[in-house]
Parts: structure tokens; sequence; C-alpha cells
């Protein structure tokens, strides 16, 4: 694994709203890691397949953590951790929900599916911007990552 593979991190996000503000959270808490985005479920499986336009693994490089929205397009949040979890080279992947929801059928339905951890939102920019801070700390400094398959 190169350097760029061991700091990436998929951002799987439609509003890009929401994108521009986990950017700003990210540059305040002053964590370097390469943030990738993508804005639909079937976009976020491209990527993780590294297919179509997501094919160099240089350009985009296979995540440590996938960020990922409940509510997108195309494909769902849920789908796209359904479809993760069944793929064998990928379904240790640390995958944190994001999202609006605190619903506790989606909270429920997301750690049946495999989830490794389920993260509401936080309206105000400071209170995001610890989750960031946290969310580095603890999946990307501390947690003994698996090993994913890469080609």
């Amino acid at each position: 694994m190169n350097t760029a593979e061991q700091q990436t991190i998929l951002l799987a996000e439609d509003d890009s709203n929401q994108v521009l503000l986990i950017r700003r959270a990210l540059r305040k808490a002053n964590l370097t890691q390469l943030l990738q985005v993508v804005s639909d479920g079937e976009a976020a499986i491209a990527y993780l397949c590294g297919e179509g336009s997501y094919a160099d693994r240089k350009s985009y490089p296979l995540p440590i953590l996938v960020l990922l929205d409940l509510k997108m397009p195309r494909k769902s949040g849920f789908e796209v951790l359904e479809w993760l979890k069944q793929q064998p080279e990928l379904k240790r992947l640390p995958v944190i929900v994001l999202t609006t929801s605190t619903e506790m059928h989606d909270i429920q339905k997301a750690y049946d599916l495999g989830v490794n951890s389920y993260l509401v939102k936080p309206v105000a920019f400071n209170d995001l911007t610890a989750m960031i801070k946290l969310l580095e700390a603890y999946w990307v400094n501390l947690n003994q990552r698996p090993f994913v398959y890469t080609d």
C-alpha cells in the first residue's frame, strides 16, 4: 500500500453543501487525508470496484475508510453497504454511516448490513469539526485496519 492509499477516505454524499462543510471541517481540523467524493450510490460502487472513470488507482486509490450517506440517488447507502459487505475482497473495509437520519429503523438496518459505526451529522459546524477530528483520531490513527485486497 502506498501513502496515498493509506490516507484516502471515500465520502459518498449527494448534498454538495454537506460535501463543502465536511471539506471545511477537515481543513479546520488540520487533517491531511485525501478525500475522494462520489455523489451517488452507483458511483460509490464504481469507485470501490475501480471501474469506469475510477479505474486509475493512482488517481482514485482504494480508501481506508468509507463515509456513507444513506439517502443518495441511483443506489441508496443501504444498497451500497449491502453490496460492499458481499464482496470478498472489500467486505472488511470500514464503513461509517454519516447521515441526518435518527430513525431507529435506519440505525438497525445499517448495523444489520454490517456498518462499523452510525453517526448523525451535527447541525453546528464546530460540532461537525469536532466529530471529524474524533473520527480521524479513531478510524485513521488508532484503529487497526484489516487487509483489503487490491489489484
